[in-house]
């Protein structure tokens, strides 16, 4: 995809929809009932699995007690895979489903957004979809997006993330495809299910909501409609993550980043993101790595790469975050913003470098664990020159580059893919 057909569409700027939502405790007990409203009978419920939770054993039950015939799917990845979404597919067809519901994070509500997408088209790959509202039939089938991280947003943006395994299988391509059809039916964010999210999760994915909120902010879209939120998101993140991690099961701290995340992805469903984003896509479509992993590491490389395009924004990021910033200049407040999100990092366990990343950094890693043969031989993540060159040109492509604040070419943007591998966060203090 060409950067300069991305941004055809400026200066005139498009609102994208949202979804009707259920937001706060007890939201997720509702289920049955909308589904029954919405005109649900045969259900495809599209999860993880939630191994070590019984939160999609409850779902389901109460679905079928409110008369819906349920078929559930499992075998959904982290940073879902082409194959995860049409066997889906196939399952839908072959159960004569006629609706989804989808239970996770962000790869859950993703996979099922490309699934819903295939199934309207007479169950074409989903690969064919990459892109910008490249769905031909905007009917598709109803999904509730039922929320146990907060972190994607997923549930409130037309946004889904796919990792394409099979068109070049030794160069696996994460893309994003953007399409109206693809939007959600409803919403439910409810923080008592973030009670079972692993706390290292917990961190990696108030980072993507971080990454949401400020991507949008410096934005060369500048969507003034997005701002507002993107600014709120910021201070929600910055004063609910350590809550959230260090006790989970801190309702405020819970709840703060469940509205937290849910604006986030309002701002950017609007307001465009970045190349945090394209860096993080970029890392895991070659080792399979946590989005929002991805995301605290590149953020701190991208906030100091875009600065100088925006120090002013910048200088209310810091205040968002709770800094003093009496007496700064607009300069010495952007760069304590910095401080600030590499102070966060290091405050929730984030691992600071992308070689610092092993097959024991965090739980459910999936680093050279599969699922396929290309990743099984991923057990590393190399940082090397080779390395750094192919995860630049992956970011080039990234629907998302274009609307970073600051231009981006390769020579620009491959030290900072360089320096997110092996560099030192201090040496971006100064």
């Amino acid at each position: 995809m060409q950067v300069d057909e991305l941004l055809k569409p400026f200066p005139i700027k498009e609102f994208h929809p949202f979804p009707r939502a259920l937001l706060g405790p007890g939201a997720h007990e509702l289920i049955g009932p909308e589904a029954k409203k919405l005109g649900f009978r045969r259900v495809l419920v599209m999860t993880t699995g939630l191994r070590g939770s019984d939160t999609v054993h409850k779902i389901v039950e109460s679905m079928k007690y409110h008369g819906l015939e349920v078929v559930v799917y499992d075998q959904v990845e982290s940073n879902p895979k082409d194959y995860n979404v049409m066997d889906a597919v196939a399952l839908y067809q072959q159960n004569k489903c006629d609706s989804f519901v989808s239970i996770g994070g962000g790869s859950s509500h993703d996979a099922c957004k490309g699934a819903r997408i295939s199934v309207a088209h007479d169950g074409r790959s989903v690969n064919e979809f990459e892109g910008f509202n490249k769905s031909e039939n905007p009917k598709n089938p109803p999904h509730i997006a039922v929320s146990t991280t907060a972190g994607t947003g997923s549930e409130t943006s037309w946004a889904y993330v796919i990792t394409d395994t099979t068109t070049d299988p030794e160069n696996p391509h994460k893309y994003v495809a953007f399409d109206d059809a693809s939007v959600a039916t409803l919403a439910i964010d409810d923080p008592t299910l973030y009670y079972d999210c692993p706390l290292d999760y917990t961190a990696q994915c108030g980072f993507d909501v971080l990454a949401h909120a400020s991507e949008p902010y410096v934005s060369r879209l500048d969507f003034q409609p997005s701002l507002g939120n993107a600014l709120h998101a910021i201070k929600l993140t910055a004063k609910s993550l350590r809550q959230a991690v260090w006790n989970g099961q801190d309702l405020a701290g819970r709840e703060g980043m469940m509205y937290a995340q849910y604006i986030a992805a309002q701002a950017f469903n609007s307001g465009g993101l970045g190349i945090i984003h394209s860096i993080s896509h970029a890392v895991s479509a070659f080792y399979d790595t946590h989005h929002g992993l991805n995301n605290a590491i590149a953020l701190p490389r991208v906030w100091a790469f875009n600065m100088p395009a925006h120090y002013e924004r910048f200088a209310d990021i810091a205040e968002a975050m709770g800094v003093d910033t009496h007496g700064m200049t607009k300069v010495q407040a952007a760069e304590a913003a910095l401080a600030a999100g590499i102070r966060l990092l290091r405050d929730v366990g984030i691992p600071e470098r992308f070689v610092d990343v092993k097959q024991d950094s965090y739980a459910k890693n999936r680093l050279g664990k599969g699922p396929t043969a290309y990743y099984e031989k991923a057990s590393v993540i190399n940082g090397d020159a080779t390395d750094v060159d192919r995860i630049t040109h992956h970011v080039l492509g990234d629907a998302c580059t274009p609307g970073n604040a600051k231009e981006c070419t390769f020579d620009t943007v491959r030290p900072v893919v360089a320096h997110c591998m092996t560099g030192d966060l201090d040496d971006l203090l100064g």
